[in-house]
């Protein structure tokens, strides 16, 4: 019942009613990014509920309607537009026009829009819309990158001696290699510049280097406190990266947390000392508080679930793999990496 525009969902809601609660003055109405995260959790639900009942049925039949309606191919706005657009409402209509465009969060959106069984995009639009290395993903990237490195798509340098295929600056903010895979599992996805299971890892491992040395002399930063990406801040919520301009001397816990795949010796350093060193400020009553800032005597009070839903889910794909494997049982999810290592 709640509010969908053109199949996607606003990025907030009110619980009671399903209605659209504006997420700015421009943004009142569908958010396909958004869309696709809970896509991709209701279609590892899909797969788990799997019983020959009336009722687990019931729950395969509504999510298969869900992600059926979902109208990835609207969000393109116009025929031979080369990107999908994250935003559109029926008064503001494309008046926020962002169109996606990696290296980011919204790799899932372009592979659950080319997997749609009902209204999907041209898997050619992988590279000319996420993967874009044209002037017009140039720019983009340059608007918030602010650095040379990574202007492209694909990126090719060394940091920390780590070899980084992928990613703007240095990586950019951790979140970018957690949320588009909690589901999709980046063993399985390659493309022409790289495998993405390798290059998160690496992203990952350029982070935790990164705190490590430490440029910025920030208190509290170790190889057991490391982590930088999107979080609560003492002044505002901000997404936080390895290089001094987006360096904050803020710690979010699920930074090395939501890592685990990608770095299980060091996020376990960090959970430990997390838990045992910092958990009469950091731990409560829903697990780890958003972040805190050492040097300036600073800990968050909240417990955002952005941040806290990934560190659940990646610690247990890498435990059992479970979300992973559910996940990846979707045939038309299969079809769809199919497609795009058919372009390579």
């Amino acid at each position: 019942k709640a509010d969908r525009f053109h199949g996607a969902w606003p990025h907030w809601l009110y619980g009671e009613t399903g209605k659209v609660r504006p997420f700015g003055q421009k943004d009142n109405g569908g958010d396909l990014v958004e869309t696709s995260f809970l896509i991709q959790g209701l279609l590892a639900a899909r797969t788990y509920f799997d019983k020959d009942n009336s009722k687990e049925k019931k729950i395969r039949t509504t999510i298969t309607k869900i992600w059926e309606d979902v109208e990835w191919n609207w969000y393109r706005r116009t025929p031979d537009n080369k990107f999908l657009l994250w935003h559109w409402s029926p008064d503001k209509e494309w008046i926020i026009n962002h169109s996606l465009i990696g290296w980011n969060e919204t790799m899932v959106t372009y592979l659950l829009a080319i997997a749609s069984p009902t209204h999907s995009i041209p898997a050619p639009m992988y590279y000319s819309g996420w993967a874009n290395q044209d002037v017009q993903g140039q720019e983009y990237r340059k608007a918030w990158g602010g650095s040379n490195d990574g202007y492209l798509y694909s990126n090719g340098n060394n940091y920390y001696n780590i070899k980084l295929d992928v990613g703007v600056n240095n990586g950019g903010p951790l979140f970018f290699t957690h949320y588009s895979y909690l589901g999709y599992d980046p063993h399985f996805i390659t493309d022409k510049y790289t495998n993405y299971f390798t290059n998160n890892q690496n992203i990952a491992r350029i982070n935790h280097a990164y705190c490590v040395d430490n440029p910025g002399k920030y208190k509290g930063y170790s190889d057991s406190s490391w982590g930088l990406t999107a979080s609560d801040g003492p002044h505002n919520y901000s997404a936080d990266e390895p290089i001094l301009r987006q360096d904050k001397g803020k710690i979010a816990p699920t930074g090395a947390i939501s890592s685990f795949p990608y770095t299980p010796t060091e996020s376990m350093k960090a959970l430990k000392n997390y838990y045992f060193n910092h958990g009469k400020f950091l731990w409560g009553e829903y697990g780890f508080k958003d972040a805190f800032n050492l040097s300036q005597n600073w800990s968050s009070n909240l417990y955002m679930g952005l941040n806290q839903a990934p560190m659940v889910v990646m610690i247990e794909n890498y435990r059992t793999g479970l979300i992973w494997k559910l996940f990846m049982k979707n045939t038309e999810i299969n079809k769809g990496l199919k497609m795009i290592s058919d372009l390579k």
